[in-house]
């Protein structure tokens, strides 16, 4: 006769118990923080370095070497998100309504076209506090600002 899985008999091959795997796997997850909040946990503990803004920043790429003056808006040691999916009509000044709301909050940027003046569909925004940068990563993640909602992530630089 033909056995099925379904009925609990093995077929020459051991059997998972889909449902408690899948329990055990949910409470690990509940218990594990991820590698990038347990950094941001322990710098929270530190007390970073005050701002002190370089003269100059030079950037290089594809073998260009240039100056670029907006690097030196920005802290070196907040604590950044990559926000994605911003509608054409959101602007600087809409995106920082949309996370005002943290207390440690600092500054956010949509990333404009030079030549155009449109948004890119993306920008950044910065907190001093990395517990305010988690909490913003959960709470803000595809909420709508303007006509989409966003799709944030850690930032690269």
């Amino acid at each position: 006769p033909r056995r099925s899985v379904s009925e609990g008999i093995s077929a020459g091959r051991s059997l998972i118990k889909l449902p408690d795997r899948i329990n055990n796997l949910r409470a690990l997850s509940n218990q594990v923080t991820s590698s990038h909040e347990n950094k941001i946990s322990r710098l929270a503990k530190d007390n970073p370095t005050p701002f002190v803004p370089p003269h100059e920043y030079h950037r290089k790429k594809g073998g260009v070497e240039w100056h670029d003056p907006t690097l030196a808006e920005w802290n070196p040691n907040d604590f950044r998100i990559f926000v994605g999916n911003l509608s054409p009509e959101v602007n600087n000044a809409t995106l920082t309504q949309a996370f005002s709301k943290y207390a440690t909050f600092l500054k956010a940027k949509v990333v404009r076209d030079k030549r155009l003046d449109k948004s890119r569909g993306f920008g950044f925004v910065s907190f001093s506090d990395p517990n305010d940068y988690l909490k913003a990563m959960k709470e803000m993640q595809g909420e709508y600002v303007g006509n989409r909602p966003v799709m944030l992530r850690k930032s690269k630089w």
